[in-house]
């Protein structure tokens, strides 16, 4: 059994790490844990399948005591179905939930769920409400987006009427559902809802490096940031953010130091999922670490034929001998900021 206790921080020194489809499972989120994340999300979680097991939700709920605080972050747009998933979590010792109102994914859309919610509120309500009953106070937040359609956004609405029914926090991707990751996030929309409710909001959206994270919490005066897409090309990320806002010059994001977090990423992967599948997928992960350097190409094409975890290690090791490309990171592959 899990047993996650611990209060959840917020705060502009509490960065936490996002729920992505993909990537945030048990070792990378313990890798983030190790350069500053004060809390981790898990990937979205679908609450059909844990209620009739679906393939693959056991992976997603791997977690170790260590693994605190966690987030178990849940989809669907069924209130009956949340109403029966709930009490499974929470007899597995999971304490503190977040529901889905943000992902643009066209799938997840379709069936209703992510942020397809946004134009459905009433829908939404009912289901955080269902989850605020079952989980009990300061225990659910909800992710979600500026609303469904450009020119109908009803984050204010959504937020205060959430804020009412018990919500202990929310997190704003400042962009429409239609917009998915297209042209900039909107900031001064998270301090608009910061402005509008009294309880945590945390900002999500372009917050590729610590400098976009510190600027983020200047202007929007928000409770804290959650790194996306930032993380996967720098798990430091977190502490660098730390250093800007104590006035310390923050480490240089260096080969070296992403070749030392991406054989921290194997270690941890060997210790906590050795899988072929947790293999295949960190293969296909690290190229992202070498993201803005020259022979990223050559390095991907030696990462994916690696056998096993030796080869693996070597290739990885590799990354500290790349020379910098001085060219701004492109995170347009990147979409899974949920």
């Amino acid at each position: 059994m899990h047993k996650n206790t611990t209060t959840l921080p917020f705060g502009p020194n509490a960065p936490w790490l996002a729920p992505l489809a993909g990537y945030s499972d048990l070792p990378f989120r313990t890798l983030c844990r190790t350069f500053g994340a004060a809390c981790t999300v898990t990937e979205m979680v679908s609450v059909k399948g844990l209620v009739y097991g679906g393939f693959g939700t056991e992976r997603l709920l791997l977690t170790v005591p260590e693994d605190a605080p966690l987030v178990v972050q849940l989809f669907g747009s069924e209130p009956e179905i949340f109403e029966r998933a709930m009490p499974l979590l929470l007899e597995r010792g999971f304490t503190h939930f977040d529901l889905n109102a943000g992902c643009s994914v066209r799938k997840v859309n379709k069936s209703g769920s992510g942020s397809a919610l946004m134009s459905r509120p009433a829908l939404l309500l009912k289901i955080a409400e269902t989850m605020v009953q079952a989980a009990g106070p300061g225990k659910v937040g909800v992710k979600m987006r500026l609303g469904f359609t450009p020119g109908e956004e009803n984050f204010l609405e959504v937020g205060r009427a959430l804020q009412d029914l018990g919500a202990a926090w929310l997190t704003l991707h400042p962009r429409t559902a239609k917009q998915l990751f297209g042209g900039e996030a909107r900031w001064e929309a998270i301090g608009e809802l910061a402005r509008a409710v009294e309880i945590p909001v945390l900002a999500s959206g372009d917050l590729f490096t610590a400098e976009d994270g510190a600027r983020c919490l200047s202007e929007t005066g928000c409770a804290g940031v959650m790194f996306a897409r930032g993380a996967l090309t720098d798990p430091m990320i977190f502490q660098r953010l730390k250093d800007i806002l104590a006035d310390r010059d923050p480490a240089l994001r260096t080969a070296e130091s992403l070749a030392e977090a991406a054989l921290t990423h194997i270690r941890l992967c060997q210790e906590l999922d050795q899988t072929p599948r947790a293999f295949r997928a960190l293969r296909a992960f690290l190229p992202r670490y070498a993201k803005g350097f020259t022979g990223i190409r050559a390095l991907r094409q030696a990462l994916i034929t690696c056998r096993n975890w030796d080869e693996l290690t070597a290739m990885a090791g590799s990354i500290a001998h790349l020379a910098a490309d001085h060219v701004p990171l492109d995170h347009s592959d990147l979409t899974q900021d949920l």
